[in-house]
């Protein structure tokens, strides 16, 4: 498949690339600072794009089967200028534009509905990170509501405490839901999971919590 990554610096974002490239994907890996991108390989294209403008997102996304994004708020400074749903809104036109269907993005689980039968501690814990991380969650909300709005077939992934452990591939996926007990999963995995789910019908404009 051809697909284009977007957010291609971050944690996520490079793990997507990578996997995409061992897979045998074509990669196009939108990038706004070429330098801070580390990932090399013969089917991978690096586009430079200043990612608040729809019309400069145009040929990176052109001819895709897919896009997949990891952006999102590196710290809550981020998420108090809506930067998820505000650098979502180029792609989701520049996609529109050119007739491309197929988005993955990532979320976070507390976006998504608390599973039944969780015990109490995690009910707490999810409270405390709910009131913490409270401008990232509102940015996210945000950012889902545009992708419900769109034209696209959005798939919206979403984990828990994120990680940086080897990809292992064993994990657990909840269409409109989220895996009771799920606490964890790494980055590596998320994008594992973002790249499993390209074809998947059932996750079409669907939110889905990952976790182990």
């Amino acid at each position: 498949m051809k697909l284009t990554v977007f957010g291609a610096t971050g944690g996520i974002g490079q793990e997507i690339v990578r996997q995409a490239l061992d897979a045998g994907h074509e990669v196009t890996a939108v990038v706004r600072d070429p330098a801070r991108f580390t990932v090399s390989g013969e089917r991978l294209e690096v586009f430079r794009a200043d990612l608040t403008d729809p019309e400069a997102l145009r040929g990176a996304v052109a001819g895709r089967h897919a896009v997949l994004s990891g952006l999102g708020a590196r710290n809550r400074a981020d998420a108090a200028t809506g930067v998820a749903a505000r650098l979502t809104r180029p792609v989701l036109a520049a996609m529109d534009a050119e007739g491309v269907r197929r988005l993955l993005v990532v979320s976070a689980a507390p976006l998504g509905p608390v599973p039944p039968g969780q015990g109490v501690t995690d009910k707490a814990v999810l409270a405390i990170v709910n009131s913490v991380l409270k401008d990232v969650y509102a940015d996210l909300r945000v950012m889902e509501a545009e992708l419900a709005a769109s034209a696209t077939d959005w798939t919206s992934v979403r984990p828990p405490k994120l990680t940086n452990k080897p990809v292992t591939g064993r994990y657990r996926t909840v269409v409109g839901g989220n895996p009771p007990r799920g606490r964890s999963l790494a980055r590596a995995d998320v994008a594992h999971a973002m790249l499993a789910m390209i074809d998947d019908p059932a996750t079409l404009r669907r939110g889905v919590g990952v976790a182990y």
